[in-house]
């Protein structure tokens, strides 16, 4: 289990970062979102180059997930793993269910601030 956060390089690719939960004080503290949603992705679902549609978290609560990026390299999340997703603009990256189960992910938009 752990916290990532996804974003934009200054290049526009994707970037990927680990975060120290207990260094994210207003993470600790609670952000403003606007809802919740659950998706269940299939066994063998990819999708293309996408920038996220807005700021949002991610979790996986069941299943694995790649994350492939636009140097090439491929980020393997699993259940527990929570991803503060910021690419809205540039390439984006890719999304590739990797488990040999569907894959369940509560998605929670940020509020716009």
């Amino acid at each position: 289990m752990g916290t990532f956060r996804l974003y934009t390089g200054s290049d526009g690719q994707g970037r990927i970062e680990t975060i120290d939960i207990e260094k994210k004080s207003d993470w600790l503290k609670g952000l403003p979102t606007t809802q919740v949603s659950f998706s269940v992705w299939p066994v063998g679902r990819f999708l293309d180059w996408h920038p996220a549609p807005r700021r949002q978290f991610v979790i996986i609560l069941q299943g694995q997930l790649e994350i492939g990026l636009g140097d090439g390299s491929k980020h393997v999340f699993g259940p527990g793993d929570a991803r503060l997703v910021e690419d809205t603009t540039g390439q984006g990256h890719t999304t590739r269910v990797v488990s040999q189960v569907p894959v369940v992910t509560a998605t929670i938009p940020l509020a716009q601030q």
